[in-house]
């Protein structure tokens, strides 16, 4: 309990430079978008962010948004019980709705995975949950079976900062892979992590390294479940490092309300559609 309460009050004390530096930190992503925003015209900004953050992110999406809105309505670093249950229940509402037509496509893309390449259709990695509780994440296969084997091979290749391992044209992901990347297909077997509680549809993405590799202030994000989807893969897809992911998904728990999750189911589904970063 004790050490818990050390967290919140870090995070309490860094609030504001936790916002600060999210928005700087993401300001140089930016500059190839700014031109375009500017040509197309923009509203107004938020109060507290450029007119270009406010061109660069969705209406009711935006840091800056988010946080004065916290300011309103009271800062919180988890959700309450009551919170959690509507959660739930739109959690469980929409796998309902959705497992006919996920069913089928899983299949489909099952076919194509086994076609393409020998070993499982199905990818399990064990990523860190709520609270720290470690389980089973379940992805269809992107990349050939030896993928982990060859990581070390091309260290020298990767993108971001450690803890994380990135490169655009991943020579590990196959043909069928990347078509599954590039429509978030592959992430489809979740609903049954989130079925079973252990995710969310909307959080912070689960990590596959352990909470040892967490600073202090990065463990509020583990106060809710992890998501399919969140703040910063509508924002931001893959391009961005683990300190401005973590600053993004501290932004969405402080935030939370139900309408944010259903705003972010839509951005999500036009982020997909649109293909951006996805691979």
């Amino acid at each position: 309990m004790s050490g818990r309460l050390t967290s919140i009050q870090a995070g309490a004390s860094t609030d504001s430079n936790i916002d600060s530096s999210l928005e700087s930190g993401l300001a140089s992503s930016m500059e190839s978008s700014m031109d375009s925003s500017r040509a197309a015209g923009t509203a107004a900004a938020p109060r507290g962010m450029a007119p270009s953050l406010a061109a660069r992110y969705p209406r009711g999406l935006d840091p800056a948004w988010l946080r004065a809105r916290r300011l309103e309505r009271g800062w919180q670093c988890e959700l309450t019980a009551r919170q959690q249950r509507a959660k739930r229940i739109l959690d469980l509402a929409l796998c309902v709705l959705l497992s006919p037509l996920a069913a089928l496509l899983v299949g489909m893309a099952a076919l194509a995975v086994r076609w393409e390449s020998p070993g499982p259709v199905f990818f399990t990695q064990e990523r860190v949950g709520a609270h720290g509780r470690r389980f089973r994440m379940w992805k269809l296969r992107t990349m050939v079976v030896n993928a982990a084997a060859l990581e070390r091979q091309l260290q020298h290749l990767n993108e971001l900062p450690w803890p994380d391992f990135k490169i655009s044209r991943d020579p590990r992901v196959t043909r069928v892979g990347r078509l599954l990347r590039r429509t978030s297909l592959d992430e489809l077997p979740q609903l049954w992590n989130v079925i079973r509680g252990e995710m969310s549809l909307v959080g912070p993405r689960p990590t596959n390294f352990g909470v040892a590799d967490y600073q202090l202030w990065h463990t509020e994000r583990l106060t809710t479940p992890p998501g399919i989807t969140g703040l910063w893969q509508v924002l931001e897809r893959a391009q961005c490092d683990f300190d401005q992911r973590l600053r993004l998904d501290l932004a969405y728990v402080r935030a939370w309300r139900l309408g944010l999750d259903v705003r972010l189911l839509l951005a999500t589904i036009k982020a997909v559609v649109g293909g951006r970063g996805a691979v």
